[in-house]
């Protein structure tokens, strides 16, 4: 959940953008060159799951505050991140409209000192920072500041009503559970918990243990790791248990990955996704699985997985077959309407 912060007026100033790579707009932004507006910054990443939950809230407060300038600082996480055409094609799917800055060098990211992801920094017309936030929640705090500044900008300003929640388990009364954490499949903070552990640089055949307790994920056959993912090398079929407690299970997946220096995104992936040793059932798929419950990998990005209607304990699992596919990371959320 979000954790705002009201700072004193005129303390800190907001730092000035360093040159780089601008989508959604002709000409790069410059925060001095926006004084006297009120300038939204927003730290995200195309695959972060808490990243994606906020966007709503952002694409609305632009279509509602003509004196609100959003900037969009997509930092990345996984090496894919980096690569324009696949943050481009983020940015069409999720209709994304204001300006989005690529952070590959983490620039803006360290001259503002942040450390999350999502993250928001709201700057006022004196370009001074007056409102933090990071994390899910605290949507109507943040538009109440936003209506503020707005108001110091322009005492006559007409606003609307703050926005309602725009989910049901944004609302009062829903309750958020602890979910099981990110897991990620790398070596660099790996949750492998099979008992032979990670090979470097070789691919290495796995057995599946028997127990399988949760905040671990587990596989069988041969899987090969990389820094920040874990690839299938098998040529019949290979198998990932995930173990979990959630509402919902999200996965970051690429269709192929050869090297750690070099990924390629070239085929589609299929792969097939079971729940306790049975295909899921179809009231519980998740926004990115086919009809038939399997998932079509086409490129790097999230892959929402399963949805159940509560707070549950389940065993997921991802039954592959093409050489190459990689699995980076797995998330959870475990909030339900009241």
């Amino acid at each position: 959940m979000t954790e705002g912060s009201l700072l004193n007026p005129r303390t800190v100033r907001a730092p000035a953008f360093p040159p780089g790579e601008w989508l959604n707009t002709n000409h790069p932004l410059n925060l001095i060159e926006l004084r006297g507006r009120v300038v939204l910054v927003d730290f995200w990443e195309y695959s972060c799951i808490n990243c994606l939950r906020t966007l709503p809230y952002l694409q609305q407060w632009h279509a509602r505050y003509a004196g609100l300038t959003i900037i969009s600082v997509h930092t990345p996480e996984f090496p894919f991140g980096r690569e324009r055409a696949q943050v481009e094609a983020a940015v069409r799917e999720l209709n994304i409209p204001y300006p989005v800055f690529l952070d590959n060098d983490y620039q803006v990211w360290d001259v503002f000192a942040n450390r999350f992801w999502p993250a928001k920094y709201l700057i006022d017309r004196d370009g001074y920072i007056r409102y933090t936030a990071h994390g899910e929640g605290g949507y109507e705090a943040f538009e109440a500041a936003i209506q503020a500044a707005l108001r110091e900008a322009d005492p006559d300003a007409s606003l609307p009503p703050v926005l309602p929640p725009l989910r049901p388990e944004d609302r009062p009364g829903a309750v958020c559970y602890r979910p099981t954490p990110e897991l990620h499949t790398g070596l660099d903070r790996g949750a492998l918990g099979n008992p032979e552990g990670y090979a470097r640089g070789v691919p290495m055949f796995y057995r599946l243990p028997a127990e399988r307790p949760t905040g671990a994920f587990y596989v069988a056959g041969a899987w090969q790791a990389g820094t920040e993912h874990l690839a299938y090398q098998g040529h019949t079929e290979g198998l990932l248990h995930l173990p979990y407690e959630a509402v919902e299970v999200n996965a970051v997946l690429t269709p192929h990955v050869e090297t750690v220096e070099r990924v390629l995104h070239p085929e589609p992936a299929v792969v097939e996704i079971w729940q306790d040793d049975r295909p899921l059932d179809a009231d519980r798929r998740g926004d990115d699985l086919l009809p038939d419950g399997r998932a079509l990998v086409d490129r790097p990005r999230l892959y929402n997985l399963v949805r159940n209607p509560g707070f549950e304990r389940h065993e997921l699992t991802l039954r592959v077959k093409t050489r190459g596919f990689a699995v980076y990371a797995f998330s959870f959320t475990g909030c339900v309407k009241s």
